[in-house]
């Protein structure tokens, strides 16, 4: 498994309050628009798309879990997904390329029952280190940051929805890239380097090689 994706957090670590929303790669190779939340730190609340009564889909139009059509080719056309969490009428509303597509009810939630805490952007995968090395799995493009556009993958335009429903960038100085091992997978933080992007990052990386053992 290997995602990219956004949450919106609040609450400590053994409770916390999460919405997650972006694209995935499970074992059959396809990138799916995924949605995800708990309430509970990931103990007993919360699911994939509608796989459990919480996220309320409202735009038909849109497959959940159902593979994207057009994906990015690597030093070829790249396609971008516009993906925006925001509070709406004390619900969290989802839109996708300025659509809307549902929206997990405040009722879900103790933490994030009224505003978050915390932000996140980036990369996850699934590392089962069978045999004792690190997976094979690619994070992003399977190519890492340094590569730059149109070979790594990335986030742009990186904005917050405040209180008041306006969006601000986020700069890059208030953001704290981690990579957690870096010879696998890295981050490359950058801001306006290629215009009308805004603070923006590349990611990922191509998992097990001769730098990545375990």
């Amino acid at each position: 498994m290997s995602i990219g994706q956004i949450w919106v957090v609040a609450g400590p670590d053994d409770k916390v309050n999460t919405m997650e929303a972006g694209w995935r790669v499970d074992y059959d190779q396809k990138s799916k628009l995924f949605v995800y939340w708990t309430s509970d730190g990931y103990k007993s609340t919360g699911c994939h798309n509608l796989e459990c009564p919480g996220f309320v889909q409202t735009n038909k139009k849109v497959a959940l879990g159902s593979p994207i059509g057009d994906i990015s080719s690597y030093n070829a056309k790249q396609i971008n997904i516009g993906i925006t969490i925001y509070k709406n009428n004390g619900n969290w509303w989802l839109e996708v390329n300025d659509q809307p597509v549902g929206y997990w009810p405040s009722s879900l939630f103790t933490y994030l029952a009224n505003s978050a805490t915390e932000l996140m952007w980036g990369g996850e995968i699934y590392n089962s280190k069978k045999g004792g090395v690190h997976t094979k799995t690619q994070m992003g493009s399977g190519h890492f940051p340094n590569e730059g556009y149109g070979k790594a993958s990335y986030f742009r335009n990186i904005q917050y929805v405040d209180s008041m429903g306006i969006s601000n960038d986020v700069e890059a100085e208030d953001l704290a890239p981690d990579a957690t091992n870096p010879s696998c997978y890295n981050i490359n933080l950058e801001s306006d380097i290629s215009g009308g992007s805004g603070t923006n990052f590349y990611f990922g990386g191509p998992g097990y090689s001769d730098m990545c053992q375990k």
